[in-house]
């Protein structure tokens, strides 16, 4: 029931959720009612409702697609040879981004706060280990998610290689009959009704130990996506019904954008189980839209192209970077009086876009140890020997192989 070959059509989708993450980061400073590193003195409503859709599934899409890369990375491997790889692919590039990444985007931020001394004086403060934003200058930022795949991978390594293996043939065949139909779609009930029980008392923090609520919600995205790798005819199921996952998820966000407009419950929604009812809104649209992307993608992107290895080399790198190149320039961008809220937006993505780019081209994909650092192949991994049967065979690694 398994399949190993890679799918294009996934990779697609983790390019286009990394650029679905520097368009909401670049219009944080210019978004009304949130809380950034660095803000605008103008703000806009619009950003704000635009910053929330994309809020509510584009990491869902990102756990999806970390799970099916999850199962690719198991093949022929130990469930300690797994860990230990993604040590190398996640960890070594968290502690890099805690340690070298995410400590100027503090002291960007510490600047509008009245600091006057200069980065080395501030950076001393980071070996301090008190945590952000409690008066410390210790923190992972938007590397969050790095540190929860790594943790999921951890954990679920010995979960991961049964369900691979053999041994649980008869626990897959169970998943398969979740192809028949509209039935695929069961594999979001679990994250539905823990978010809409729990979310309300335990919200996102992001810092892992508090975070109980998240914690489980984005796991269940990396579960789902690893299972319906696994079982083929799931993703089959997943493309036949996209058009049934996309009208979900637009009418969820349509009730959604209601609620938020009008601050008011629905009508037809009993007042005794409108909490839950509110609550389970925002999963409800995650699902139908990460399940749509991954049906309508499988339907019209999976296909390769001679950029896809580029960008799938470009994309992890980039997610580690993009933020702090953005805090930086919206330090300087929030400074200037002369421009409308849209140009300064515009402007901050398309120089944060060359810059990362830049940095990744030049001083990244070139140098192995810098590779390393980041979470990359080795660039001269593309072919390797192998000995078979007293022949000496050269096959083709999967270039596409990516952390996350």
């Amino acid at each position: 029931m398994e399949t190993t070959q890679r799918q294009s059509y996934l990779d697609w989708l983790r390019i286009f959720s990394i650029a679905g993450v520097l368009i909401l980061h670049s219009a944080m400073p210019y978004a009304a009612g949130e809380t950034w590193h660095i803000r605008n003195k103008e703000t806009s409503d619009l950003f704000t409702y635009f910053i929330a859709f994309l809020h509510l599934f584009r990491m869902p899409l990102l756990f999806f697609i970390s799970g099916t890369v999850s199962y690719y990375m198991m093949q022929h491997r130990s469930a300690l040879s797994f860990i230990g790889l993604r040590c190398t692919r996640l960890l070594i590039p968290l502690l890099v981004g805690m340690f070298i990444i995410v400590p100027p985007q503090i002291y960007m931020e510490r600047l509008t706060q009245g600091f006057t001394g200069n980065y080395w004086e501030f950076y001393k403060t980071v070996f301090e280990f008190k945590p952000y934003p409690l008066g410390g200058s210790f923190s992972w930022h938007h590397l969050w998610f790095i540190a929860y795949l790594f943790i999921y991978d951890l954990v679920f390594a010995p979960f991961f290689m049964w369900m691979i293996s053999d041994k649980s043939n008869n626990v897959k065949q169970a998943l398969h009959r979740l192809s028949k139909g509209k039935l695929v779609y069961l594999l979001a009930i679990p994250s539905i009704i823990w978010y809409a029980l729990l979310s309300k008392r335990l919200p996102e923090t992001g810092d892992l130990v508090h975070d109980r609520c998240y914690f489980v919600y984005w796991l269940l995205f990396v579960l789902a996506g690893f299972i319906c790798i696994l079982i083929p005819s799931l993703m089959d199921s997943l493309q036949r019904n996209r058009r049934f996952a996309i009208s979900i998820g637009f009418v969820s966000l349509m009730l959604y954008y209601y609620v938020w407009f009008n601050d008011a419950k629905l009508p037809f929604v009993p007042d005794a189980i409108w909490p839950l009812f509110s609550a389970a809104l925002r999963p409800v649209i995650a699902w139908g839209w990460v399940l749509g992307f991954i049906g309508y993608g499988k339907q019209y992107l999976n296909r390769s192209h001679r950029i896809l290895n580029y960008l799938n080399q470009a994309v992890y790198p980039f997610y580690i970077l993009h933020q702090t190149v953005i805090v930086i320039l919206a330090y300087y961008i929030t400074r200037s009086a002369g421009d409308t809220v849209i140009m300064k937006y515009i402007f901050t993505i398309v120089v944060t876009l060359f810059i990362t780019m830049g940095i990744f081209h030049f001083f990244v994909k070139p140098y192995p140890v810098i590779r390393f650092l980041f979470g990359m192949k080795p660039s001269n991994g593309v072919k390797k020997k192998v000995a078979v049967a007293n022949k000496v065979l050269t096959v083709k690694e999967p270039l596409t192989e990516v952390a996350i």
